[in-house]
């Protein structure tokens, strides 16, 4: 079954993708949730001069994507947490708390674009994260985990 996302779907697609997905999951799912309509020859028409339109803001928005994500790439952040005996943290340091510090330093963007690799990070130390800014702009963004005094 074809059909045109009308948002972006998680491991399927982004926004205005034409899919082709098992008829039970577009069926039962994507449709009656409002997330995709079916791919029929006028609404692939219509998407088709939606994107002709859309293609100048589309440049704009991928170059201030660009440009974030240079500043992001400069950025030094030191995310502090409880630790205890050697490099051991109480709890753990994921996505939102990423997020958290990167609001602190100015730039707000949503946890559900940032991606910690094995979901948690444990221990102290120098990671890095998977910041998607743009469905073509994604950056890696080095952080460190530090002790908290």
């Amino acid at each position: 079954m074809e059909l045109i996302l009308k948002q972006d779907v998680e491991n399927l697609g982004f926004k205005d993708d034409v899919v082709t997905v098992k008829n039970g999951y577009g069926r039962n799912y994507l449709i009656p949730t409002g997330a995709a309509i079916l791919a029929t020859p006028s609404a692939k028409k219509v998407l088709a001069e939606n994107l002709k339109q859309r293609a100048f803001k589309e440049q704009k928005m991928v170059d201030d994507a660009t440009k974030l994500a240079d500043t992001l790439k400069a950025l030094e952040v030191k995310i502090s947490s409880k630790a205890g005996s050697g490099d051991k943290l109480f709890g753990s340091v994921n996505n939102a708390n990423i997020a958290e510090a990167l609001e602190k330093a100015g730039h707000s963007i949503e946890k559900k674009f940032i991606t910690v690799a094995g979901g948690n990070i444990k221990r102290t130390g120098r990671y890095t994260a998977k910041v998607r800014l743009h469905r073509s702009v994604i950056v890696d963004f080095p952080f460190e985990v530090v002790a908290e005094k």
